[in-house]
């Protein structure tokens, strides 16, 4: 990719871009007190996590031309969310909806869980058993669970542990760089 700056184009490779997001992720989470001064803001910057988190995913197989983002329980994030089907990850619109049940999730690529369902994590994994849908929480402990991609909010700033062993078996590839960001990453 290439972008004109001033007088002079500059080359993008992918390298550069992605050292472009990791910019991007250690400067919000290093101003992230000034972003997350009430639960709205703490959303917002999930919200823009949970994004980076997709664009940083391989899927087996995606077919169609959407990513479905799918939250179940209490939805904490209004509109912030919705801010996401604006956006496209690999040339797929993302598409974001609200679960009341777990029986459409088969149409999900992505499932937030929210702390609302935390006493439902080990069922909801049950039934994902295997899926090719990666799994995202802000509850307390949930990667020890089997959740994916679990954030925490410490000390104003918005940490992440991955557990890469659940994500293996639903044939998902988590991004090196993604790894190294993680506070933990279980195996």
């Amino acid at each position: 990719m290439a972008v004109l700056t001033g007088n002079s184009m500059v080359r993008l490779t992918c390298g550069s871009i992605l050292v472009l997001f990791l910019g991007v992720v250690l400067g919000a989470q290093l101003h992230a007190s000034e972003l997350i001064t009430d639960r709205a803001g703490e959303y917002r910057v999930k919200a823009a996590f949970i994004y980076n988190f997709m664009a940083f995913t391989q899927w087996p197989e995606l077919t169609g031309q959407t990513l479905n983002l799918c939250i179940y329980g209490k939805d904490h994030f209004g509109e912030e969310i919705d801010e996401l089907e604006t956006k496209t990850i690999n040339r797929l619109v993302i598409h974001v909806s609200r679960l009341a049940s777990l029986e459409k999730v088969n149409g999900c690529q992505v499932l937030f869980i929210s702390q609302s369902e935390a006493g439902q994590i080990p069922g909801i994994l049950d039934k994902l058993h295997e899926l090719a849908i990666l799994t995202i929480s802000d509850n307390p402990n949930a990667a020890s669970k089997g959740i994916m991609i679990n954030m925490s909010l410490i000390e104003n700033k918005i940490k992440f542990e991955i557990n890469l062993k659940s994500a293996r078996l639903a044939k998902l590839s988590i991004s090196a760089r993604l790894l190294q960001l993680a506070s933990r990453v279980y195996q």
